[in-house]
């Protein structure tokens, strides 16, 4: 029997003697002593009872145990792997060198303590800026994975959230809820998405100050394993960045996402059929440029490769509708995307009804934010 189980069958005997009394003290208030049969009885009922708890509880246990022992034997990938994985994203030019770049830095600061030479304290808590789409959540996942491997993070998860998941409607309630959060997010990275939300107050109780200033201290008291990204559109994280001299001074590292080209989107297409097992007839990947470059008059409303891939999946309706109505499908049509798929779901997507300018309604939010901190300057 291993150590564990001697404790846990340890604590469950002396859960089993303190039951068995007060049972038998209440089974003399309820029968008087000496009623032998109620005795013999309950002593039954307590040792099933007793044996099917601590069962239970070992097996409980063992679950827990072998959860912990898969997370903490998972072996950090190589760091080469990864950043051929980085270099093979579409696009991220920019994005790319930067990450090389803090990966060469990481390393040399590890070479510096076994070295035993002084070094610098790095903050490798990072802010993300762009447009939707361009890649932010797939690249703070691999940063998780980069870390772990640098021996920088224990686990390299990531844990996304947003306003809602750390923000409560009630004084006391934000700080736990964005503190179960972190927890949860502890050995990996904590990601969240439309960070400048927290600290925009429209109207009324507003508690988004109550989640940043939980986050400013868990950063502090759990620095060792834990990183925090934060992102969202250009100008409104500037503005994030700059309400508050805790995160100025823990945020210091900013990666900006570009917009992707025309080329680049239809590359990402093109790896969406390719992924999926479907193949583009003579002129449908003319339909998708074409597509590509009408929509994509704003880059904020499109989504980058978010406007991609849902153009993808409607193709992918437009081609089943397509199918269900032909007699004998055969392996080669089920592969077959067509121009006429590709046109009917431009159509679906182009007809559908018009929502909220986004590209509008950022801009009216961050004139909104700039309009409040000159408001607040002022005073």
């Amino acid at each position: 029997m291993k150590d564990k189980d001697r404790m846990i069958e340890k604590q469950m005997e002396v859960i089993r003697t303190l039951t068995r009394n007060n049972m038998r003290r209440l089974s003399d208030d309820l029968f008087g002593r000496g009623e032998k049969a109620e005795t013999n009885d309950l002593d039954r009922e307590l040792s099933k009872i007793e044996k099917d708890l601590s069962e239970k509880t070992i097996t409980e246990a063992k679950k827990t145990e072998e959860r912990y022992q898969e997370d903490k034997e998972t072996p950090p990938e190589k760091i080469e792997d990864l950043l051929n994985e980085l270099h093979s994203y579409i696009g991220l030019e920019s994005v790319k060198k930067e990450v090389e770049s803090l990966v060469n830095m990481v390393k040399i600061h590890k070479l510096r303590k076994e070295h035993g030479l002084p070094t610098v304290d790095m903050s490798l808590h990072m802010v993300f800026s762009g447009n939707p789409g361009t890649g932010k959540t797939m690249i703070a996942r691999l940063m998780a994975r980069i870390y772990k491997s640098l021996g920088i993070l224990s686990k390299g998860q990531l844990v996304e959230v947003d306003r809602s998941g750390l923000v409560a409607g009630y004084v006391g309630q934000t700080a736990s809820k964005t503190q179960a959060a972190i927890e949860k997010a502890l050995g990996g990275v904590l990601f969240i998405d439309e960070a400048y939300a927290l600290t925009y107050k429209k109207e009324g109780n507003d508690f988004g100050q109550e989640a940043v200033d939980t986050l400013l201290k868990m950063m502090e008291d759990r620095r060792d394993d834990l990183v925090v990204i934060v992102a969202g559109y250009d100008g409104l994280m500037d503005e994030f960045i700059r309400s508050n001299p805790g995160l100025e001074s823990r945020f210091n590292r900013y990666l900006h996402f570009d917009d992707y080209t025309i080329d680049e989107m239809l590359a990402i297409f093109d790896m969406r059929v390719k992924g999926g097992g479907y193949t583009l007839n003579e002129n449908a990947r003319d339909e998708v440029k074409s597509f590509i470059e009408k929509e994509n008059y704003d880059s904020v409303s499109f989504g980058n490769a978010r406007g991609v891939r849902n153009l993808f999946e409607q193709v992918l309706v437009s081609q089943a509708n397509r199918l269900a109505n032909e007699k004998e499908i055969t392996k080669e049509s089920l592969m077959e995307i067509t121009d006429a798929d590709v046109a009917n779901a431009a159509s679906i997507i182009h007809d559908k009804p018009e929502r909220n300018d986004a590209a509008d309604e950022i801009k009216a939010l961050l004139n909104a934010m700039k309009a409040h901190g000159e408001a607040k300057a002022d005073e």
